[in-house]
């Protein structure tokens, strides 16, 4: 399995195991919006098989990408990283010291904007102390 297939789960997104599911299911069970949905399928980041209808049938495989995706959204991944790691899941696992480093990469990125928001918030909770408030639980 590929690191898109095994993204940790919080619970909220889990499918049916044999049903497919709407568009709308999946916007809901993600937290996505189907716009956004329709936006990573146009763009290449998923591939969404249609039913009899025409219409799209999301597995569970296309929504543990979709909460993959929106997880690396929220940790301020750029689309093209995003795009570049998911050519590089398409391309094989011999691509894997690739998406390592990708993922390496970003994780430093991450690591230093907790840092930024630590000095951020730092400053903010001396000046609700300033103003009288207080902070913490």
């Amino acid at each position: 399995m590929t690191a898109i297939e095994t993204a940790p789960s919080t619970g909220t997104e889990r499918a049916e195991a044999t049903a497919a599911l709407a568009i709308g299911e999946v916007a809901e069970r993600t937290s996505t919006t189907v716009d956004t949905l329709r936006y990573y399928e146009r763009i290449g980041l998923i591939e969404v098989g249609r039913d009899a209808g025409g219409r799209r049938a999301y597995t569970d495989h296309d929504v543990r990408r979709v909460v993959f995706l929106t997880r690396m959204r929220q940790s301020e991944m750029p689309i093209r990283d995003l795009q570049r790691y998911v050519e590089l899941v398409n391309e094989g696992p011999h691509t894997a010291p690739e998406r390592l480093a990708l993922m390496e990469s970003h994780r430093e990125a991450v690591r230093r904007r907790q840092t930024e928001l630590a000095a951020a918030l730092a400053v903010i909770d001396f000046k609700i102390t300033a103003y009288g408030g207080t902070c913490g639980a």
